[in-house]
């Protein structure tokens, strides 16, 4: 009995499963591709979402696209030096030894401020002759005007007057004379007319003064020392404008222009411009190498002569339509690949490259002016993009 109830049972089993086959395959047969039919991509493929504390966390940053200008740049070795129409050698002009020397090394110093003092017998011979001339002139004017009024009232002969005439103009030439000489010597306007005041014991001091407002890069005598007429004193740099010697290669020498812009690099990261001012002809032999002559304005007097710095000259300018900068692109399965910031997230963009410089690059096809991509470190993105990839390969 039990026998042929379990007999039935199986029947009836195998009669509901045989029943619900067909309809099972025929779903299942619905869900598969056919042979020759590709699998259509996720809406979400190539699409990277970040949070906007992941974005600030990678230091992710996002720019415009826009239009713009690549330069073909020249690196230059740059040494900068006094500006020659800024420098100036003061000398002793006289002979005589060294009495004071009243600023430092490295001091400011204005223009007319006396720098030194010098003792000089030459000095005091000259202002002695010129202030007896001085006076000999006067008491001979004083006479020549009396006689002068003497003979216009027929009191004296015409020959005394004549000889009052001659001695007072005798007297004007050595007083003139004498006048030009010390200002060979010199010596100020103020200084000659205040001669007749100076105390007898100063006659012989020669005060020396900046012929420029500027510092003090030389000292180049000291107290107590025999100088003479060409003898240098000091030489003061206005600093305030320099000039670099840049070291240009031979085959770079035929695209430098007067007036071209020039960037020094500084070292705390900051630049300075100036400009072209001279090209100079000669080559040196060892380095085959140009010599270009740049000024710049040294106002606040960061710069310092004698540094070497690297010098950026900007040969050749070419407008783009679409400029992006280099650290915005990537290679994604060999392909120039940027990441354009969408409304859901980050999107995989494959563009079309162009002309280049050292910061950016010019985009031919893949990119419209206004997008939104990112501009730095955009590596982040490249390997989220990577993680999505494997985990859609899984």
């Amino acid at each position: 009995m039990q026998r042929k109830a379990l007999l039935i049972f199986s029947i009836t089993i195998s009669l509901i499963v045989g029943a619900a086959l067909p309809v099972f395959l025929d779903k299942w047969r619905s869900v598969q591709p056919a042979p020759n039919q590709k699998r259509q991509p996720s809406l979400t493929k190539g699409l990277i979402t970040l949070s906007p504390d992941q974005i600030r966390a990678a230091k992710i940053e996002i720019a415009p696209v826009t239009s713009g200008v690549l330069l073909r740049r020249l690196l230059a070795p740059a040494t900068l030096k006094p500006d020659p129409d800024h420098l100036a050698r003061v000398a002793a002009k006289v002979s005589g030894v060294i009495a004071e020397m009243r600023v430092r090394l490295g001091a400011d110093v204005l223009r007319d401020e006396t720098i030194a003092l010098i003792d000089s017998r030459e000095v005091a011979d000259a202002k002695s002759e010129f202030l007896a001339a001085s006076v000999n002139h006067d008491l001979q004017e004083q006479l020549f005007q009396r006689e002068k009024g003497l003979f216009e009232k027929k009191i004296i002969a015409e020959q005394t007057f004549l000889r009052a005439k001659t001695l007072y103009a005798d007297a004007r030439v050595k007083f003139d004379l004498a006048r030009q000489k010390l200002a060979a010597l010199d010596l100020s306007e103020t200084e000659i007319t205040d001669l007749a005041q100076q105390p007898i014991n100063r006659l012989q001091q020669k005060a020396i003064r900046a012929p420029i407002a500027g510092r003090v890069i030389e000292r180049l005598v000291n107290i107590g020392q025999p100088v003479n007429a060409e003898s240098q004193i000091y030489v003061l740099a206005d600093l305030s404008v320099l000039e670099a010697d840049l070291a240009v290669p031979i085959g770079e020498l035929a695209f430098i222009r007067q007036d071209q812009a020039v960037t020094l690099k500084l070292p705390d990261g900051r630049n300075a411009s100036g400009v072209i001012s001279a090209i100079s002809s000669l080559i040196t032999p060892e380095t085959r190498t140009g010599h270009v002559l740049a000024s710049f304005k040294n106002l606040d007097l960061s710069l310092n002569p004698g540094n070497v710095l690297t010098a950026e000259i900007a040969l050749t300018q070419t407008a783009v339509k679409i400029l992006i900068p280099r650290t915005a692109l990537q290679l994604i399965h060999n392909q120039p690949t940027v990441f354009v910031r969408v409304r859901d997230g980050f999107e995989e963009r494959q563009i079309e490259i162009g002309a280049s410089d050292e910061n950016a690059l010019e985009v031919r096809e893949g990119l419209k002016l206004g997008e939104n991509i990112v501009s730095a470190n955009s590596f982040v993105l490249k390997a989220e993009a990577g993680k999505n990839e494997m985990q859609q390969g899984e």
